[in-house]
């Protein structure tokens, strides 16, 4: 689906709960992205607990509703994808279990928080699952993402710049009637997180990422789903780091501000090793990466200097040397792409950075009240910022940012 942890889909089984509660129940969610009517009668969300009889659903909505299953009940069980429940098959109540997704049909006269079940359909959360991989598969292998260069409301067209190993290219985006918009909250890339969006939602500057079937020379896509976003790029040195609050203080390079930022459990931190970081910035500057391989360029110390000073630092390997040498998704493989190298890059913990340390994030907009949030934390960028020190770095983030956890799609239908 989106994988980042964002992870890729359009929101597995979307298009059965457009259909079943579009013609059951006239509630949920149609197919231009548009909300239908809600309709009080009918409860969707994913199974919490089941004791006897008894079914405790969290809604999509957020609330929580006590589900009733007489015996009587009509279970039918159906797969993510289906427009119709022509291949459902029946179900038992012991077939439902904490983590399956349940579309309720109450019986009339239910209340908001107890109802009792006239029919159920029911997904298995391994059912899910497995089309969740899928999905992601496919949004890997024929997606593309990049920063919004351009957006032609007349023609339906969005344009992005894609940057990967073989340099910089423009893509054409086609948005038709049946492409599938979404829009990332402000504060998470979680594709679950995300809204159903239009197209003016789009806008210069953006992160976006595209799934569709591309032309012959790559160079346009016809999109079935669309994601975008406003993101921060973020480059800059560590000033300190606090690891109870979770917070890394760096001075900004384009501003020359400090700015602090914040770690979650869902933000993802990687570090280039040397060898790797010298490559990407041979790519972006060949004769800045050149001069600064021996010193580090701008940053004190440089490359060298800050691998030598922490165990497995070094170019010759040890516990986080990462991807040395020619092998798979090495140094020296063609055709890959950012995203894909990112997710074999060694982590790297909080504890490890060091005041000094280079840092390219992508991080959510943040607000007075809040610092923005880490996506996506590259270590070991010294080398690549030398070498672009405006601009190309933020082309590169933007390949980061929709990267990850697409695994983590809408299900059924939920936001």
């Amino acid at each position: 689906m989106f994988a980042h942890r964002i992870s890729i889909a359009g929101g597995v089984g979307l298009t059965l709960v457009c259909f079943v509660l579009g013609s059951v129940s006239g509630f949920g969610q149609s197919a231009n992205n548009q909300p239908a009517v809600s309709n009080p009668g009918v409860a969707v969300g994913t199974v919490k607990a089941v004791s006897g009889n008894l079914v405790t659903l969290a809604t999509d909505s957020g609330s929580e509703v006590k589900v009733t299953v007489p015996a009587e009940t009509r279970i039918q069980r159906t797969a993510p994808g289906r427009k119709d429940l022509k291949d459902a098959t029946a179900a038992q109540l012991a077939d439902v279990q904490a983590g399956d997704r349940l579309l309720v049909r109450a019986q009339p006269g239910a209340d908001s928080s107890s109802v009792t079940a006239a029919s159920i359909v029911l997904m298995k959360q391994t059912d899910i699952a497995s089309e969740q991989e899928k999905e992601r598969q496919d949004w890997q292998r024929r997606g593309v993402a990049g920063l919004v260069s351009a957006v032609d409301p007349a023609a339906a067209t969005v344009t992005i710049s894609n940057l990967g190993f073989a340099g910089k290219t423009n893509i054409v985006i086609h948005v038709n009637k049946d492409t599938v918009i979404r829009r990332y909250a402000s504060n998470s890339v979680r594709f679950d997180d995300a809204k159903p969006g239009v197209f003016s939602d789009i806008k210069a500057g953006d992160q976006l990422r595209a799934r569709g079937n591309r032309s012959a020379d790559g160079k346009e896509l016809t999109a079935e789903g669309i994601v975008s976003g406003r993101f921060r790029n973020i480059a800059g040195t560590v000033v300190s780091t606090d690891p109870a609050t979770n917070t890394i203080t760096l001075k900004d390079l384009a501003t020359k501000t400090p700015v602090a930022v914040k770690v979650s459990s869902d933000s993802q931190l990687r570090k280039l090793p040397p060898t790797m970081a010298q490559m990407i910035a041979r790519r972006l500057h060949p004769e800045a990466a050149g001069a600064s391989q021996g010193n580090g360029g701008n940053f004190p110390g440089g490359a060298g200097a800050m691998a030598a000073r922490r165990p497995g630092g070094s170019e010759g390997g040890g516990p986080r040397g990462g991807m040395q040498g020619g092998g798979p998704g090495g140094p020296s493989a063609g055709g890959g792409d950012f995203q894909q190298m990112l997710a074999r890059m060694p982590a790297v913990t909080l504890a490890e950075l060091q005041k000094g340390d280079a840092l390219m994030i992508v991080a959510t907009e943040g607000n007075t009240a809040a610092a923005p949030g880490v996506i996506t934390l590259l270590a070991g960028v010294e080398p690549i910022l030398t070498a672009a020190p405006n601009g190309g770095a933020a082309a590169l983030l933007s390949q980061w940012n929709l990267g990850g956890g697409m695994g983590e799609m809408g299900q059924m239908g939920g936001q």
